[in-house]
């Protein structure tokens, strides 16, 4: 047997464990795309999973009607006041924005903007927390639903995040 080809491959064999734990997340690119979300995320055994309840905009003008578009804002100001609260639910668990690997949107008909989803608005406060500065992008489905329980509400945000 070759010597030093089998201390090659005992030091490699000992290698891979470490770099399967360096790829314990793996965020896949949307090929010839710099739109901010993953085409895919692949999560390796042994990462811990967490599942995140749909969030809802909290108050953003106490003296309006609370089941009124006004008390809550647009669609980008809910957008960013919701990803706030997950942010905040996160660090609360020892994680951060960059753990998020799926998002599902829930989005209503705004008034103001012909009864469809402000998927331009939601774009706006979403780009504040994935892509630029944040680079770990989940993979993400918006939908446009046909009321949420408060007629203020403009979205409804769930996440998944994971953690070596």
């Amino acid at each position: 047997m070759n010597f030093p080809l089998a201390r090659q491959l005992i030091a490699l064999s000992c290698l891979l464990p470490a770099l399967a734990g360096a790829q314990a997340i793996v965020r896949h690119k949307i090929p010839g795309s710099d739109f901010p979300i993953a085409q895919a995320v692949s999560i390796a055994p042994g990462t811990t999973i967490h599942f995140i309840s749909g969030q809802v905009p909290p108050l953003a003008d106490k003296a309006a009607d609370p089941n009124s578009i006004a008390a809550f804002g647009d669609t980008k100001t809910q957008t960013v006041n919701v990803l706030k609260k997950i942010r905040d639910i996160l660090q609360g668990m020892g994680l951060e924005m960059g753990d998020v690997v799926k998002m599902q949107v829930f989005l209503v008909g705004d008034p103001a903007k012909g009864g469809r989803g402000d998927v331009s608005g939601f774009m706006e406060g979403y780009t504040q927390f994935f892509g630029g500065a944040q680079p770990n992008l989940p993979a993400r489905a918006v939908f446009q639903v046909a009321a949420l329980s408060n007629p203020g509400w403009l979205i409804e945000i769930e996440v998944v995040a994971a953690k070596k």
